[in-house]
């Protein structure tokens, strides 16, 4: 069984930094498209972030310039770089792995920007 913990949110100030950290139960991400979404308060979860088995990255508009999603996968964590903070980000952020046609998420960590 899968399981992805997220850690690093927290409260900022507005210009602030924080980092994420998602870890596997297992060795399960080398090879792996692994991703970094949010859902803020009312509103659909949204793709942050994604980084491919074969190292592409995307990012969301909103974030780019800004996040910066990396991997290590001999530790089996992915993190996920965060500049510039702004009140918009605020949000429950999640990481999401698939494995073939399977998707696994972590229970979510809290960033809450303030203005």
């Amino acid at each position: 069984q899968v399981q992805l913990v997220e850690s690093g949110g927290g409260t900022v100030q507005a210009g602030g930094s924080l980092t994420l950290s998602c870890a596997s139960s297992t060795n399960t991400f080398s090879g792996r498209t692994i991703s970094w979404y949010r859902q803020a308060p009312g509103k659909q979860r949204e793709m942050v972030a994604i980084v491919f088995g074969t190292g592409v990255k995307t990012y969301a508009a909103s974030v780019k310039g800004r996040f910066t999603i990396s991997r290590d996968n001999a530790k089996n964590t992915v993190g996920l770089q965060m500049n510039s903070l702004e009140p918009g980000d605020t949000a429950v952020y999640y990481c999401k792995l698939i494995i073939l046609a399977n998707s696994y998420w972590g229970q979510g960590t809290q960033v809450t920007v303030s203005p």
